[in-house]
């Protein structure tokens, strides 16, 4: 049998932050600002799931409901959550793209392409195989 004391927190190896360049707009010296990505935890990621979770009728049903997540809503802010570089909160940045929010701010920053790519790269910092895109259209079919 295996020891137990492997699972204990001071045991466990931390997640690293991971640096990459989501934009090659944004140069300094001739080269891309690398950006850094963290992990969160499962209880923060619930938490930004059930706020981006409403309940909606059943039809045909009184008084039932199901649970409905907004899916590019909850990416959106997974995305911002995990950014610690650049500070999407600071009111300079915020204010130079007339925007309020750290995940407006993200969608304000990034071309379409970037921001999906930023995207699946954070949720791949955050353990997810699957890609909550991949999964939402694969649950479309």
């Amino acid at each position: 049998m295996s020891n137990l004391s492997a699972f204990l927190s001071q045991n466990a190896l931390k997640v690293e932050n991971e640096k990459y360049v989501a934009s090659k707009r944004f140069v300094e010296d001739g080269k891309p600002i690398e950006w850094e990505i963290c992990a969160i935890t499962s209880e923060e990621d619930e938490a930004l799931r059930k706020s981006c979770t409403r309940r909606v009728p059943v039809p045909g049903k009184k008084n039932q409901f199901v649970p409905e997540t907004d899916y590019p809503k909850y990416l959106g802010k997974l995305a911002a959550k995990c950014t610690v570089f650049p500070n999407l909160n600071d009111a300079e940045l915020q204010n130079s793209y007339g925007v309020m929010g750290d995940d407006s701010m993200l969608k304000k920053m990034l071309n379409p392409g970037e921001y999906a790519d930023y995207l699946t790269k954070v949720q791949e910092v955050n353990g997810f195989e699957i890609t909550m895109e991949d999964a939402v259209e694969e649950a479309k079919n």
